[in-house]
């Protein structure tokens, strides 16, 4: 897949992909729903190799080029710094922070809505 017609590839993204894990087993997932990215997950065993970045790029390439979406939306969780730094590298940006949108065990968590046109 090559970048999609109105975004050059992020330079940081420009080199050779991560090498898929030894036992082939996949170690990440994320979806796409119309003009919304989610669930980028990857296993913490295989975080800190550029796998979620490498992911999310494409992901992000399919909906522009392949399917011609006019923009990305995601939510992530505020305390989730690593996340935030790789959407804002692909283009991303910060366009609403809802504050206290959830408790978990007895903290307060807020979410960053990003958008990508």
């Amino acid at each position: 897949m090559g970048a999609h017609p109105r975004r050059a590839r992020p330079p940081h993204l420009d080199g050779p992909a991560p090498p898929p894990p030894p036992d082939g087993q996949p170690v990440g997932h994320a979806s796409l729903a119309g003009t919304r990215l989610g669930r980028v997950l990857i296993d913490p065993g295989a975080r800190g190799r550029g796998l979620g970045a490498a992911m999310a790029s494409l992901v992000v390439e399919r909906a522009f080029g392949e399917l011609g979406v006019p923009e990305l939306g995601l939510g992530v969780w505020s305390h989730n710094t690593a996340a935030l730094r790789v959407h804002e590298r692909l283009g991303f940006h910060t366009v609403r922070v809802d504050e206290d949108v959830v408790e978990v065990d007895g903290v307060r968590w807020s979410a960053h809505e990003m958008r990508l046109t």
